[in-house]
């Protein structure tokens, strides 16, 4: 090796000393530059207080010390030497920093500090290729805490999401014990979902299961579960949780959310799981306010899922009448009690189109007034008039007659209400394929 080569690669050694030593006597206002420029670039940081912008300078000065002894001392970074980056990394987690913004952080990190080198380094020859010399490990370190971070990240955040999992869950079977939670950890858990400690916190209970066969049950089951935890819309998340083959959810009917509406969400949410090829069949319970009728408007819940048919839907309560509802739990016996001209001429109307089944309805909507069901039928009262002839020829009954037309509108009632048994056989079906058999009809008969 020449002497003009051992005094340039001496030049370029001394320089390099020179600028991390520089660096390093200057750790504090660097610190301070590259916190100032993640809060301009990275909104979600700027967004924290001083306690957390503290924390973050606090790890620059350990990054950028751990950094420079690395390169002063001329090898490969460790894990010992960047071991304060896990807790660091399960902060910001905890914090609820993005992974996304959290790995930004350290590229923000990095580019100060680069830039930094390369402004000491000057514009001799010497000086550039001193910075040049110090690009490929200070790349290599940024690479492996990143990395290290990032890892630890995930790991925090697994658990974190482990142990929701575990308090809903626990949570949710105290619920449906009929128990007002009472350990720190599942009050919190219900506070978070809007199940205060408000006694009168009115509340609906849904179950649903998978209508028909899925790819994959089990993702199925965690992707409606996901959805139907988002339906709150009053700013919480609604407590929803996969037991066993059953999600069960508690919405809370927040300040202005009736029954109605947030059936008209769950509504919503079946049509585009089903747009996905998640079918589900869901029943609603009727309000319910506070945790002890809680297990009454599961069973409800479940009870109703008989209402659903084959291919899925949801069956709520709160849209049913105590009418209906009394004619879809209807057994063979109330039917065979209909007299056979009515159920004759309910089949054959139905066959045709239905009209005079609509006529019946009419004129019982319109407070037996023949106009004004003429009206809302959209036909002259001539022929509301020979349809209600053709009725009582066919039937023997008299749409005049409080009687006889209440037992109309229970035949049409029941006629509307053929039972399809798939409520029992998607609970068999659910509850034989995580607990093999079980009595299912404690849920069916009448309490």
């Amino acid at each position: 090796m020449s002497t003009g080569s051992s005094t340039v690669e001496a030049a370029v050694r001394a320089e390099r000393t020179r600028i991390l030593s520089g660096l390093l006597g200057d750790l504090q206002e660097l610190a301070g530059v590259a916190v100032a420029t993640m809060r301009e670039e990275i909104p979600a940081y700027d967004a924290q207080g001083p306690a957390f912008h503290a924390d973050v300078r606090d790890q620059v000065v350990k990054h950028y010390r751990a950094k420079l002894g690395v390169l002063l001392e001329d090898r490969t970074v460790t894990f010992e030497d960047i071991s304060f980056t896990r807790r660091a990394a399960m902060r910001r987690a905890r914090a609820g920093v993005a992974l996304a913004d959290y790995i930004n952080a350290f590229r923000v990190g990095q580019q100060v500090f680069w830039e930094a080198v390369v402004e000491r380094a000057g514009h001799t020859y010497a000086g550039r290729e001193a910075a040049l010399s110090l690009a490929t490990p200070l790349m290599r370190y940024c690479d492996f805490a990143s990395t290290h971070a990032a890892n630890a990240y995930m790991e925090f955040q697994q658990y974190a999401a482990a142990e929701a999992v575990r308090e809903t869950r626990d949570l949710l079977e105290t619920l449906l014990a009929g128990c007002a939670p009472t350990r720190g950890r599942e009050v919190a858990a219900a506070q978070a979902h809007g199940l205060g400690q408000d006694a009168r916190t009115p509340l609906l209970v849904v179950t649903a299961v998978l209508a028909g066969s899925a790819a994959d049950p089990e993702d199925a089951r965690h992707s409606a579960c996901a959805a139907i935890a988002r339906i709150a819309g009053n700013g919480t998340r609604t407590l929803s949780v996969v037991r066993r083959s059953e999600i069960v959810a508690i919405p809370v009917l927040g300040p202005g959310t009736g029954p109605e509406e947030l059936c008209d969400r769950l509504q919503g949410v079946v049509e585009s799981l089903a747009v996905e090829g998640v079918r589900l069949a869901m029943g609603v319970s009727t309000v319910a306010t506070g945790a002890a009728q809680i297990p009454q408007a599961y069973q409800e819940a479940r009870a109703v899922l008989d209402f659903v048919p084959e291919e899925g839907g949801v069956a709520a309560l709160p849209r049913i009448t105590p009418f209906q509802y009394l004619a879809l739990k209807a057994d063979d016996t109330a039917r065979n009690l209909v007299d056979p001209r009515i159920t004759s001429l309910l089949s054959e109307d139905r066959a045709r189109g239905g009209v005079l089944t609509a006529t019946i309805r009419a004129f019982a909507a319109a407070d037996l007034n023949l106009r004004t069901a003429a009206e809302r039928l959209q036909i002259h009262p001539n022929t509301a008039q020979y349809r209600m002839r053709r009725i009582q020829e066919r039937t023997g009954r008299s749409l005049r007659s409080i009687n006889d037309l209440v037992e109309l509108l229970v035949a049409i009632a029941l006629h509307d209400a053929l039972p399809t048994n798939a409520g029992q056989k998607r609970l068999a079906a659910a509850t034989n394929e995580s607990r093999g058999i079980s009595d299912v009809r404690s849920f069916h008969e009448p309490r």
